[in-house]
């Protein structure tokens, strides 16, 4: 399930250079579970990574672009219970083709660094692990789609609970779509999947257990993106406070 890096930046070895301010930018993807906090925490990377004078380009999936908000809103109406599993795959699919050409591969030839909240792992473990596709036909709808394109790094979010409590933090404030409808068996499945793809490339898929603290989650985070951008280790040794508007605004709400 391995694969090469989204642009020739990589030495023999595989690992990355520093990429800063560089011709070619970076990708980096949220993973995981139902409620495991990829959007805060791609939000505040994003800050972060703002305030050291990198452009940023912030995706969701699906969505991120016009055709791929209308099928997104398609893919997760609860409406739309006849939607067949293959169905399913190739709206995915549709929306990753157009957000690769529309928005990622531009940003990353001028050099952004690109963070989007899913992306062809999250496929892996929902359409494979979730819904029983082959491996093989989802991988190769990836590459079709990805058209050369896959994240430097990923990071996988788990919750270390089940999840069923992750399904019921992510609706709390919302009501649940079609795929936070389905039964806790079949999330279950999905982390399974996402815990597979994480043992089969750790070099790329980086797991960060969701603290108690948001601002502890975070350093993790920062952590495990500090060879892409050293200026994240003195953040995490030197200023711990950085982190800290996390637990206030947890604490307001």
């Amino acid at each position: 399930m391995r694969r090469r890096c989204a642009h020739a930046r990589c030495t023999e070895d595989g690992d990355l250079t520093d990429q800063a301010q560089k011709p070619n930018g970076l990708f980096i993807t949220f993973e995981g579970g139902e409620g495991a906090g990829k959007t805060t925490h791609a939000s505040f990377l994003a800050n972060a990574l703002i305030e050291h004078g990198y452009e940023v380009v912030r995706l969701r999936e699906p969505g991120g672009t016009t055709v791929g908000e209308q099928l997104r809103a398609i893919v997760l109406d609860p409406a739309n219970t006849q939607l067949g599993i293959h169905t399913e795959l190739l709206i995915y699919e549709a929306a990753r083709a157009q957000i690769v050409c529309e928005v990622i591969k531009p940003a990353l030839e001028r050099g952004a660094v690109v963070l989007c909240d899913r992306f062809a792992d999250s496929t892996i473990a929902y359409q494979v692990y979730g819904r029983g596709l082959s491996l093989d036909e989802v991988m190769r709808a990836n590459e079709f789609a990805c058209q050369g394109v896959w994240p430097d790094r990923t990071i996988l979010l788990t919750t270390g609970s089940t999840a069923q409590k992750g399904l019921t933090r992510a609706t709390l404030h919302h009501e649940a779509d079609r795929l936070e409808l389905e039964g806790a068996a079949f999330h279950e499945r999905v982390n399974a999947g996402f815990t597979r793809i994480a043992k089969e490339d750790p070099s790329r898929v980086r797991v960060v257990e969701s603290a108690a603290a948001k601002s502890q989650t975070s350093k993790l985070i920062f952590e495990e993106l500090s060879d892409l951008f050293p200026w994240m280790r003195e953040l995490i040794d030197d200023k711990p406070e950085y982190f800290a508007p996390l637990d206030i605004r947890k604490a307001q709400k």
